[in-house]
C-alpha cells in the first residue's frame, strides 16, 4: 500500500439548529418523532408557494466562516439544484453553486473549498413485510427545508485518521458557536468522503490523482475511518489486478463494514443549476446583522484559542487539556476552582482529581477546599479521593467529612518526633521507608507520611 498516494475530501452536511426550516416557519425539531407533524405548504413544495430565507441559517454558517478565516461572500445567491428522488418534493433542492455564503479557510491544517447553505430533504423509511416478501417505503417530511450546511474541504487529506480527527474539531466548532447540535447519531452531521488512490508519481506541480469515489452518509467518527480505509483497500485491489476504478457513489454497510455501489456519480452539469426565481439575490456586505466586524466581536473563544490558554496559563497536561476543550462543563468547574484557589501551582493538582475521582460534577468550592487541605498535609492523597466519594454520593462539607472519617493527618513535628524516636529504638538500621510505615502503623495511619520522612531524615 505504501506505493500507492491516496487524497481524500470531505463533504460534511450539518443541520444547523435554528428554530424554524430553512425557507418558511415550520418549526425545526431533530427531536421530533412523529412523522410529518412540523410541515407546511412551503417545505412540501406545493405549486405556487413562496420561500422566505431564513436570516439565523445565513448569519450561522457566516460565523462558521469567520471562525476557519474563511472569505465572507459580498454577494450571493440560491440556486435550484435539480434531480429527482422521492424525498425531495419540489423535484430540485435550493442550494447555492457559484456564489457560495464563504470561500477558502483552514481548520487543523485542511483547507477548505467552500462553506454554503441549501436545504435537507425528506427522511425517507423503508419497511419489509416478511409475510408479503414485499418492500414499501414511507416519506417524513419533518426533515424537509431544515437549514443544511455544506462544508467542502480541499482534497489534501491523506490518512482515514485525519479524516475523522477533522470530523471531530469540526463538531466541536460547531457546539461551541452554538449553531448546530452536530449529533451524528440523530443526523444534524452526516459526513460523505471522497476517496482516490493513485501509484502515478507526483508531478512538479501537484499529485496525480486516481478516480474518486464518493462514499456517503458516514454516520460516527468510526464508521469514517472503517470506510476510508476499506474504501482505499478496496479501489488498491482493483488497480493490483490491472483494472479500473469506476466513478460512483457508493454507501456503507455498517453490518458487513464493506462499502456498495449505489449509483454512478453525477457532474454538475447533470444538476441543471440555475439561479431560483423566487429568492432575493443577497449582498452580504450591505446587511448590518451580518457585518464580519461584528460577527467577531460577537465570537466565543475558540477551540484552539482555549487549548493554548489552557497551556499557557494553567500548564496542563495535553491529555488534561482535551478533556476540558471537549467537556466545557469540567473545564467550568477547573477554572472555576483555579479562581477559588488563585495558585496555579495547584491547577495540575486540581485536575488530577477531577480526571481520575469524579464523575459527576461538585461544587468548585469543595473540590478547591479539598486541594487546599491535601496541600497544605492535612489529608492524604487516599482521603482526598475518599472525601470526594462521599461528596459526590452523600453531600457534606469536606472538613466536617474529614474529621468524621478520622482521615485528618498528624503533622505536628513535636508529636511526630517521638513517634520516630520510638520507631528507631525498636528498629536500629532499618531503611527509611521501612521506618516510616512503622511510624504510619503506630499512628494508625494519620501521620503525614511526608513530615515524617523529614523527621527521619534529619534525627539519622
Amino acid at each position: 500500500m505504501s506505493d500507492y498516494l491516496p487524497t481524500i475530501g470531505l463533504e460534511i452536511h450539518v443541520e444547523l439548529a435554528t428554530q424554524t426550516k430553512m425557507f418558511c416557519s415550520s418549526k425545526n425539531d431533530s427531536n421530533e418523532k412523529r412523522p410529518n407533524v412540523n410541515i407546511c405548504p412551503v417545505c412540501l413544495g406545493y405549486p405556487g408557494t413562496l420561500p422566505v430565507i431564513n436570516q439565523e441559517a445565513v448569519r450561522s454558517v457566516l460565523r462558521v466562516g469567520l471562525a476557519v478565516d474563511g472569505e465572507v461572500a459580498d454577494y450571493t445567491e440560491f440556486d435550484r439544484k435539480n434531480y429527482f428522488y422521492p424525498d425531495i418534493p419540489k423535484g430540485y433542492q435550493i442550494s447555492q453553486y457559484k456564489n457560495p455564503l464563504v470561500s477558502g479557510g483552514e481548520l487543523m491544517g485542511v483547507k477548505l473549498t467552500r462553506i454554503h447553505l441549501e436545504e435537507d430533504t425528506a427522511k425517507s423509511l423503508h419497511n419489509e413485510n416478511s409475510k408479503l416478501k414485499i418492500e414499501n417505503s414511507l416519506l417524513d417530511f419533518n426533515r424537509a427545508g431544515v437549514p443544511l450546511m455544506e462544508l467542502v474541504t480541499e482534497p489534501v487529506i491523506k490518512t482515514a485518521t485525519e479524516a475523522s480527527d477533522f470530523a471531530r474539531e469540526l463538531q466541536l466548532l460547531l457546539k461551541y458557536l452554538n449553531v448546530s447540535g452536530a449529533n451524528m447519531e440523530k443526523g444534524e452531521m452526516r459526513v460523505e468522503a471522497n476517496i482516490s488512490v493513485s501509484n502515478q508519481q507526483p508531478t512538479t506541480n501537484n499529485q496525480r490523482l486516481g478516480t474518486k469515489v464518493e462514499v456517503k452518509n458516514l454516520n460516527s467518527f468510526k464508521v469514517v475511518e472503517k470506510a476510508i480505509k476499506f474504501e482505499m483497500k478496496r479501489q488498491i485491489e482493483i488497480l493490483e489486478q490491472g483494472e479500473r476504478v469506476v466513478q460512483e457513489t457508493r454507501g456503507w454497510d455498517e453490518k458487513k463494514e464493506v462499502t456498495f455501489p449505489q449509483r454512478l456519480k453525477e457532474s454538475a452539469h447533470d444538476y441543471r443549476y440555475f439561479p431560483d426565481p423566487d429568492l432575493p439575490e443577497l449582498f452580504v456586505a450591505e446587511i448590518p446583522d451580518f457585518a464580519p466586524e461584528a460577527l467577531r466581536r460577537a465570537m466565543p473563544e475558540l477551540p484552539w484559542e482555549k487549548r493554548e490558554r489552557y497551556k499557557r496559563d494553567f500548564r496542563l497536561k495535553e491529555g488534561d487539556i482535551e478533556i476540558y476543550v471537549r467537556q466545557p462543563e469540567w473545564g467550568r468547574l477547573l477554572e472555576e476552582v483555579a479562581e477559588i484557589l488563585g495558585n496555579r501551582d495547584l491547577v495540575q493538582l486540581t485536575s488530577n482529581y477531577i480526571t481520575s475521582d469524579l464523575k459527576t460534577p461538585v461544587s468548585a468550592r469543595s473540590l478547591a477546599e479539598v486541594v487546599k487541605m491535601i496541600s497544605a498535609g492535612e489529608i492524604s492523597s487516599r482521603g482526598a479521593k475518599d472525601i470526594l466519594k462521599i461528596i459526590q454520593e452523600k453531600g457534606g462539607e469536606p472538613r466536617a467529612i474529614a474529621n468524621e472519617q478520622n482521615l485528618i493527618q498528624e503533622s505536628n513535628k513535636e508529636v511526630l518526633e517521638k513517634i520516630a524516636k520510638e520507631v528507631l529504638r525498636e528498629n536500629p538500621g532499618a531503611p527509611i521507608d521501612f521506618l516510616v510505615g512503622q511510624a504510619m502503623k503506630a499512628t494508625k495511619g494519620n501521620a503525614n507520611p511526608q513530615v515524617l520522612k523529614e523527621i527521619f531524615i534529619k534525627i539519622l
